[in-house]
């Protein structure tokens, strides 16, 4: 069924009165056997250290200290939720790539994260943030490879859209969207937005909001 415009104005709506309300932090966990129980619906954040994912959270939801940011890449060294209002819960994870992280450490990370993964019955979706300046690196698609292997419905967030001129925008889209065609587990739309200027934020608002009402949430 093709979204009318109307259908599109309803959603933005939705998402802005779903962010307008409270949104606090409540649990952070390191380990498997700390993340908290399963309540309501949940979102994830991935993405590589450097690409914003604190920057994007703080911007979703007008509050500019609610997720820490951080000018030294690898800060977020576990799963931090965040719930929005009493309908779902907003999940940071780990970033991946840095490499001055020790090797042990990020190892831990990844079987946590794996972990989360595959246990989490309530996850509605991964938003995999991409660096839109760089478009895919390799270890963006080792990512993605595990994610369509677990079965986790992802989609793509481009972050740091306002680096990028116009015709930039519509190169790097397309060449995202291409490599995703095969990809099982990929929701085709893919969002650009800058934390900056906030562009694409309304949009991303929106698109979970959908995902809340698909639900029943």
């Amino acid at each position: 069924m093709t979204e009318t415009n109307d259908d599109a104005a309803d959603l933005l709506e939705a998402g802005r009165l779903l962010f307008a309300g409270a949104a606090d932090f409540y649990a952070a966990a390191q380990v498997l056997e700390r993340i908290p129980p399963m309540e309501g619906v949940e979102i994830a954040f991935a993405g590589r250290s450097n690409v914003g994912k604190s920057s994007l959270i703080n911007a979703l939801t007008g509050r500019n200290t609610l997720a820490r940011t951080s000018h030294t890449p690898g800060r977020t060294q576990q799963l931090n939720f965040f719930r929005i209002g009493d309908r779902m819960s907003l999940v940071d994870m780990p970033g991946y790539g840095y490499a001055a992280v020790e090797k042990a450490k990020v190892e831990a990370w990844t079987q946590l994260i794996h972990s989360y993964l595959k246990g989490r019955a309530n996850l509605a979706r991964v938003f995999m943030l991409i660096d839109a300046r760089h478009g895919f690196k390799s270890i963006d698609t080792d990512v993605l490879d595990g994610l369509d292997k677990a079965a986790v419905s992802y989609q793509v967030v481009l972050t740091k859209g306002d680096s990028l001129k116009k015709g930039e925008v519509e190169s790097r889209i397309a060449g995202i969207q291409a490599g995703l065609a095969k990809r099982p587990a990929a929701f085709p739309q893919v969002i650009l937005t800058s934390s900056r200027d906030d562009r694409g934020i309304p949009e991303l608002r929106a698109a979970i909001a959908k995902l809340l009402i698909e639900r029943g949430a």
